[in-house]
Order: C-alpha cells, then sequence, then structure tokens
C-alpha cells in the first residue's frame, strides 16, 4: 500500500486525523481535501489525505483561517509540481549535454580535485617518484 491508496472510511480517516467525522466533510465541501469516492459514492481516504488533514488541524491551531489553508495547500501543491518539472527538464538537460559532440568529461586531479576535460583525451600521469626514508635516531 502507498500513501495515495484510498483505503480509509470516514471514521478511521477521522481518527487517523485526531478530527470529528463532521469536519472531514465539511473540508471535502470546501475542497481542503478530496477523498476518493467508491460506487456507492462513500469517502474512502488515503495516509496522503490523512496528512494533508493532520496539516489542516495544524495551520488551523496557529490562527489561520480556512481560506487561507485553503490557499496555502493550494501554493504547497503548485511548488510540488514545479519541483517535479523542474527534475524533468533537468534530465533532459542532463541527457542533451552528454549526447553532444565535444561533450565535457572530468576526472580528479592528484589532489582531488575535478578537472574538466574535452571528451577523448586523456589525463597525464605523473612520472614523480617520491622516496621516503626513516631518519637515523642514534
Amino acid at each position: 500500500m502507498d500513501e495515495f491508496s484510498r483505503v480509509f472510511v470516514i471514521s478511521t480517516a477521522a481518527e487517523l486525523a485526531g478530527m470529528h467525522p463532521q469536519t472531514l466533510r465539511q473540508y471535502d465541501r470546501l475542497g481542503l481535501v478530496s477523498p476518493g469516492r467508491t460506487p456507492g459514492k462513500s469517502r474512502r481516504y488515503s495516509m496522503r489525505d490523512v496528512a494533508k488533514l493532520r496539516e489542516i488541524a495544524e495551520l488551523g491551531a496557529e490562527g489561520v483561517s480556512l481560506e487561507g489553508i485553503r490557499r496555502i495547500l493550494e501554493l504547497e501543491d503548485r511548488v510540488r509540481g514545479l519541483e517535479s518539472r523542474l527534475r524533468e527538464l533537468e534530465s533532459a538537460l542532463a541527457d542533451e549535454l552528454l549526447s553532444r559532440p565535444g561533450r565535457r568529461v572530468f576526472a580528479a586531479g592528484s589532489a582531488g580535485d575535478v578537472i574538466s576535460m574535452k571528451a577523448g583525451t586523456r589525463m597525464r600521469r605523473s612520472n614523480q617518484i617520491v622516496v621516503w626514508r626513516p631518519l637515523d635516531r642514534g
């Protein structure tokens, strides 16, 4: 079961959220939380819905009006959507950059630094030797 599976009846969701079932019906009417419906039209809530109900309760306890809560939830949903779109675009950009000829390759330098290189080139290996000899303590 994932967080979006709509499995809880209204009484169970209300108990999990610490609310009265009538409050959940009011929030449904206001569009704050929109549960799924069975073919018989009864409400079914998911864990995500329960988490949203808890968030509504916290905001209400802090003095935010129901209209303010609706707006906050709307903006949070929009931010989630934009973040998802940003991840898609970043992935598409990375794919595009990797498919271009002459793309950049990165290697680690001897000091652990990152060195940018053109594709098809190799790092020069150092041919220096470090000799170590213990000190005479005599």
